[in-house]
């Protein structure tokens, strides 16, 4: 996928201003739609229709933090974020204590503990939102640099951590919502 935050010609950042992000798409759909280049040659109006179809695909990209945090590696240079297990122990203990939990108000069809996880996720969700926020600030500042890959390595270990953390804390309120459905 091209620079999401180029295509909206938006300074790259993990921390946007939705409303502001959701006016942005709309005014370039407005300048970019194809029934306002409908007298046009053929070629200015598929030019159009793909610019409109890459606007609302980097407004999807950039509205979801995970895929805004995904975006934000890819224009770092940095490719390895395909981890599918915890590497922080604090992460793996907290992780496996809240599915214990989790197991539990399944298994009573305890909504009350249900909702109360429901919203501890959340809340940590958040945090891990502020966090990712903070910790893109000084990558995004040395992507600028010449010696951008010798000075980041522990700022780029701390925003993938992050980013694992929100891919788990994520699943979790999904999977909350599944046993919601099922009980």
């Amino acid at each position: 996928m091209s620079n999401p935050f180029e295509t909206l010609g938006i300074a790259p950042t993990f921390t946007l201003n939705i409303a502001e992000l959701e006016e942005r798409q709309r005014e370039l759909n407005r300048a970019v739609h194809p029934d306002r280049h409908a007298a046009k040659a053929p070629a200015e109006r598929r030019q159009s229709l793909s610019r409109a179809m890459d606007v609302n695909q980097a407004f999807r990209a950039l509205r979801d933090p995970a895929s805004r945090a995904e975006a934000l590696f890819e224009l770092l240079g940095i490719h390895e974020l395909s981890e599918r297990t915890i590497s922080d122990p604090a992460l793996l203990g907290d992780m496996l204590e809240q599915r214990e939990l989790l197991d539990e108000a399944r298994r009573d069809k305890d909504k009350d503990r249900l909702n109360a996880l429901a919203r501890h996720m959340k809340e940590r969700e958040s945090q891990v939102h502020e966090a990712l926020g903070r910790a893109f600030q000084p990558l995004l500042e040395y992507s600028a640099k010449a010696d951008a890959r010798a000075s980041r390595g522990p700022e780029v270990e701390a925003a993938q951590r992050l980013f694992s953390e929100l891919k788990y804390v994520r699943r979790f309120g999904e999977e909350v919502a599944a046993i919601e459905d099922e009980i």
